[in-house]
């Protein structure tokens, strides 16, 4: 008879399948479970756990991760391990204007600055919104206190703030990035408050590019696409600014030189429509860029800090908030803006005042005019650009077209509303710079805006609709070191704002023939596009602000008199303009 095994030998095969399951148990719980991660501290001497998983941010040295952490910008919560505590409360984007006193603009950082940034025009959008409603009748004032801000709590509209909301308001600073995917990419690239100017995407060597989307994409270790952390910049390359300054007036554009040409494609490239488009399928050419974008100079070399962020005021138009001009940099003591402050990159250097580049410490010789036409006492109300500036956009003619049948996208509600909103131009012109009197100075103007609004019901028929026509004042940014001829001005009637025609003067009388004699529309006939005020002096269009106004009568005569002597007088030191007589009658020229 066998031996039975001992009852430990087989109490200890019993247990030893239960031990083994036991220690697997054991070791699949301790590697499921996360271990106690390490502390991390800033060399700030702050606790941030983020930096255990977001180790490979590069910033500069003033946001450097490695010395304030992440959640000064992005919030959060800097001690949790968890990753959903850790980002319960989590903002992407710190300069977002919704929560940027908790951010930016907490003490220590850039406490001043987020009231200045959100009063400034480039938040507000208070000149857009509120000479538009003037424009179209909905204000008494070209001053009314608007701001996007106020729109985007109230949802105020109308058929003016329709149009804003639908065709213009994705260039300002409230204005999230990313905010419409299915929307073209220029659109998403725009706004994002603080980070609108003060941030460029970084390539993987942690070098700033000025172009969105050339960066690879980088993967991180769950295998999704991980971007490179934008770099926050001072130094504010020309395309941020170009983003959004590239329609309405067109200054980004024309300063690089680039002129918004007709819808046609041409000139035509071996027989194919022109390849040199702008964002949205706009056709360009290349034409004279300024002067000082030749010389290398940026747009924050000229516009200082508080043109730009604002000063803490709600200012209605740009002209009230603008500071610099022309005569700034180029006077005996230059450096000093009209509104008392000093440009802090104009100093002096071996006896001369130059201006130091902003982005690229280029220096650059500040000159005074040359003692020419700017000293000629019959040109002292000429502004700089009127006579600089050659070239300038001219959009003659918006057809805007309201359709209740369709729908589209408001773009500060990012809801799709009733009334789909078309605009159609009827021809665009650069040459030949139009001239009228702001206050006391003779200024560009270009058509600004030519409003033909049409209103299509439900069922498809008209229901109204307006004709506005203005003349805004403007300065092109396309300044050229030699100004315009003389005949520019005093033989051209297009400059003078008769528009394109011909101008006699016969028995002591001038007349004009336009070549445009208007379009015919629902609500009436137009004046031509090009025609600003008649011979004697009556305006047919608007000014865009209450004292800006075409020549009148006995200035359009004086200077088309001029015009007359310049057949034979083409010289500034010519005896006959030291001493001109405009009563004086002409021995040679005789009158048909």
């Amino acid at each position: 008879m066998a031996a039975k095994p001992p009852r430990r030998l087989i109490a200890a095969l019993i247990l030893i399948p239960f031990l083994f399951m036991l220690l697997v148990y054991l070791f699949y719980r301790e590697e499921r479970t996360p271990r106690p991660q390490q502390l991390a501290v800033t060399t700030a001497g702050y606790v941030e756990m983020c930096l255990n998983c977001h180790k490979d941010v590069r910033l500069d040295a003033a946001h450097d991760a490695a010395v304030i952490g992440c959640s000064p910008c992005h919030l959060g919560d800097a001690l949790a391990v968890d990753k959903k505590k850790a980002h319960k409360g989590m903002v992407l984007n710190p300069g977002d204007l919704r929560v940027v006193e908790k951010t930016c603009g907490i003490e220590g950082c850039h406490p001043a600055d987020p009231h200045k940034v959100k009063n400034s025009l480039m938040a507000t959008n208070r000149g857009i919104l509120s000479t538009l409603l003037y424009y179209w009748g909905e204000r008494d004032s070209q001053n009314a206190d608007i701001t996007v801000e106020q729109l985007l709590k109230s949802g105020e509209t109308s058929l003016a703030l329709d149009y804003f909301r639908k065709l213009c308001a994705t260039c300002h600073l409230w204005k999230q990035k990313n905010d419409m995917p299915d929307a073209p990419a220029f659109f998403n690239e725009k706004g994002g408050g603080c980070i609108a100017c003060h941030s460029v995407p970084a390539s993987g060597k942690g070098q700033a590019v000025a172009v969105a989307g050339a960066l690879p994409d980088k993967k991180d270790g769950g295998g999704k696409k991980k971007k490179p952390h934008p770099l926050i910049i001072k130094k504010i390359p020309e395309e941020n600014c170009i983003r959004c300054h590239n329609r309405s007036g067109r200054i980004g554009i024309s300063y690089t030189g680039i002129f918004e040409s007709e819808g046609y494609g041409t000139p035509y490239e071996k027989g194919h429509l022109s390849s040199q488009r702008l964002p949205g399928d706009r056709f360009y050419m290349k034409i004279a860029e300024d002067i000082h974008h030749k010389k290398g100079m940026a747009c924050i070399d000229c516009h200082t800090r508080e043109e730009v962020m604002g000063n803490g005021t709600s200012y209605a138009h740009y002209e009230e908030q603008l500071e610099i001009g022309c005569t700034v940099c180029h006077t005996k003591k230059p450096g000093r803006t009209r509104k008392g402050n000093i440009l802090t990159n104009v100093k002096k250097e071996k006896g001369r005042y130059i201006l130091v580049g902003r982005n690229n410490d280029k220096h650059y010789p500040l000159k005074p005019p040359l003692p020419a036409s700017c000293r000629y006492p019959g040109h002292h109300r000429l502004s700089c650009e009127s006579c600089h500036s050659t070239w300038v956009p001219q959009c003659y003619g918006c057809h805007a077209k309201r359709d209740r049948r369709e729908t589209h996208l408001d773009k500060l509600t990012l809801k799709e509303t009733k009334g789909w909103w078309e605009e159609g131009r009827s021809y665009i012109r650069y040459e030949k710079p139009m001239l009228a009197v702001w206050g006391n100075k003779v200024v560009i103007v270009t058509p600004g805006c030519q409003d033909v609004v049409t209103l299509i019901d439900e069922q498809g028929k008209i229901e109204g609709g307006f004709n506005r026509f203005t003349m805004a004042a403007i300065n092109p940014h396309t300044t050229q070191a030699k100004g315009r001829a003389c005949e520019d001005c005093h033989s051209s009637p297009k400059t003078l704002g008769l528009g394109e025609g011909t101008v006699l003067k016969k028995d002591g009388r001038w007349s004009f023939v336009p070549i445009d004699q208007g379009v015919e529309t629902s609500h009436g006939r137009t004046v031509g596009f090009d025609n600003f005020v008649t011979i004697d002096g009556k305006a047919l269009q608007h000014g865009s602000r209450r004292d800006l106004r075409p020549f009148n009568r006995e200035e359009l005569h004086r200077i088309l008199r001029v015009g007359l002597c310049l057949r034979c007088h083409k010289s500034y030191d010519d005896p006959l303009y030291i001493n001109y007589d405009p009563g004086k009658k002409c021995p040679v020229y005789k009158e048909p």
